[in-house]
């Protein structure tokens, strides 16, 4: 990723219902959410607020879209998301890796059922 790619998902995550938006599809997982649904969660918000929402993410490639009938579907763009982590974290190190201890321990347990195997 680059700079500019950078600067624009964070352009588009420094909203409070975008950054919401983007957490609540990653929950979603890769079957994502209806625009309706995507509203419902966001207190009932209107479906022109959601629509002006999800377009800046889908953007920025946080989000992506797909028609499923008459329904559009939102997911959100695992592969964008995880190259903007890598991007902050690409530097981080610098030959000190226990200065990215923490986040990376941070990483790996959000990534483990309770039982400690890997989610699929």
């Amino acid at each position: 990723m680059r700079e500019k790619q950078a600067l624009d998902a964070f352009a588009a995550l420094s909203q409070e219902t975008r950054l919401r938006i983007v957490r609540l599809l990653v929950t979603a997982g890769p079957e994502g959410m209806s625009a309706g649904a995507i509203g419902e969660a966001m207190d009932g918000a209107s479906s022109s607020r959601i629509s002006f929402h999800l377009s800046h993410l889908e953007r920025a490639g946080l989000v992506v879209s797909r028609r499923d009938g008459r329904s559009i579907i939102y997911s959100a763009g695992l592969e964008a998301l995880s190259d903007l982590v890598e991007f902050l974290m690409r530097d981080c190190c610098q030959g000190h890796p226990e200065v990215c201890s923490p986040a990376m321990a941070a990483l790996s347990s959000c990534c483990k059922t309770e039982k400690g195997a890997p989610r699929v």
